[in-house]
């Protein structure tokens, strides 16, 4: 107990006083430049209102918003979330924990996690994954640093599709702001990597080359192992983004080259969560000890049980600074948790044939559009996964806010163009999309 009373204060009113003469203010308030038309007066200007009235405001407020179906993708992905995992991850040993420190009393979730782990790797093919990063933007940027570390020569590159995602890149440039790494684009030919292009800029200074697989416009990148074979040569990381459903389906990056994996597992376990995501990260041995964010590892306890904890955790707070490779502090555990139970629900028959779902449906609703005159979809010669981009003879941004008016949400990518993202939740309302979009084409 201090000398003010408080439990908590590290300080006495003595400590206070000399800690602001030594930085000559008279006050703690002068240590803080609070702009007066946001500083707190003292009350809140919030009448009170019963429960009843509150719900029927919060209500009112929710209706208001646009009651649309969602035909976008570029990376938030809406899929079909069954109900087993809502009800067994809103328990309260799951909703209520924290990191799980103490793995004597945590051993279920340690569990949980390590099986996420597990099902990672048999995705990917790589033998180490981690078991939470924030998102897929943030995965990629730990990717970059990771290969800045690892790299047995010098480079400061890092070369990206011109296509990527503006989010993403926006990260990525965040996440090297302060280093001597540079972000590049290499090009893309009809939506995929230009492999002539790549091989053009790609040098000895180039330290990571990243690839996705499916690409932000839906396609399928058909030459992974030449890309691989590339970043090989020249002594630089080859990082593949995808997503934990596409991973059931497509080539196993290991098989290709593939030094580290990231992207949003999120596609899986959580719904159409309007940015909210949980990144993938996974990678070779080599980098086991170079890897961000928490690993949860299985060992014996002193009875000889199996027993699970955490280990190798590379952050600020857990070892010396100089020493970690990442400030990533967020305990994504949680949704990880949701993730594998989606995922261990729909087992490894159920994987596939949801991915083969996604596939049918955008070929399939790629050639109805492409029944309308005025339209041409896809617009690349490519095997698309979820989504597709459609051109349209008319100028696309006032095509999208007639569709948002007929009740349906696509991107405008491009001046003629709009990319349309199918799952098994929107495909009931597909006749009344192609519908609304042939009405809106012709007007």
């Amino acid at each position: 107990m201090t000398d003010d009373g408080s439990p908590y204060t590290a300080h006495s009113a003595a400590d206070t006083a000399s800690m602001l003469d030594a930085v000559g203010a008279e006050r703690e308030e002068d240590l803080f430049d609070i702009p007066t038309d946001v500083r707190f007066d003292g009350t809140f200007g919030i009448d009170s209102r019963t429960e009843q009235q509150v719900r029927s405001e919060v209500g009112a407020t929710l209706d208001r918003n646009d009651d649309l179906v969602e035909f976008l993708g570029r990376g938030a992905y809406d899929h079909y979330v069954p109900s087993v995992v809502d009800h067994l991850a809103d328990r309260s040993e799951f909703l209520t924990s924290y990191t799980q420190y103490q793995p004597e009393i945590a051993q279920g979730f340690l569990q949980a996690l390590f099986e996420y782990q597990s099902m990672l790797v048999e995705l990917t093919g790589l033998p180490v994954a981690n078991c939470s990063m924030y998102d897929a933007a943030t995965a990629l940027g730990e990717a970059a640093t990771l290969a800045q570390r690892v790299r047995a020569t010098s480079g400061t590159r890092i070369l990206v599709p011109e296509l990527l995602h503006e989010g993403r890149r926006g990260v990525l440039e965040n996440y090297v702001a302060g280093s001597d790494l540079t972000v590049e684009s290499y090009p893309m030919a009809d939506a995929n990597a230009d492999l002539d292009g790549l091989a053009d800029r790609v040098d000895e200074d180039v330290v990571m080359v990243y690839a996705e697989n499916p690409t932000v416009r839906g396609t399928i990148e058909e030459r992974l192992a030449d890309i691989g074979a590339l970043a090989e040569d020249h002594d630089a990381l080859f990082v593949l983004g995808s997503d934990v459903l596409s991973l059931a389906l497509l080539q196993e990056p290991a098989s290709v080259g593939a030094d580290v994996v990231v992207g949003d597992a999120s596609a899986l376990g959580i719904g159409h969560a309007y940015g909210f995501g949980i990144g993938l990260f996974a990678c070779r041995d080599d980098y086991l000890r170079q890897v961000p964010g928490r690993l949860v590892g299985v060992s014996e306890d002193a009875t000889d049980r199996r027993a699970y904890t955490l280990t190798l955790q590379t952050r600020e707070q857990h070892i010396r600074r100089e020493r970690a490779t990442s400030n990533i502090c967020s305990n994504q555990a949680w949704v990880a948790l949701r993730v594998a139970m989606h995922v261990a629900w729909l087992g490894p028959e159920g994987l596939v044939d949801l991915a083969n779902d996604c596939v049918r449906l955008a070929r399939e609703t790629a050639e109805r559009l492409d029944d309308i005159v005025g339209v041409q979809a896809p617009v690349h010669d490519r095997h698309h996964l979820r989504e597709f981009v459609t051109h349209t003879d008319q100028p696309a941004a006032p095509l999208v806010e007639d569709l948002a008016e007929e009740g349906f949400a696509v991107h405008a990518v491009g001046e003629h163009e709009i990319q349309v993202c199918v799952t098994e939740t929107t495909e009931p309302s597909l006749d009344g999309f192609v519908a609304a979009f042939e009405e809106v084409v012709h007007r």
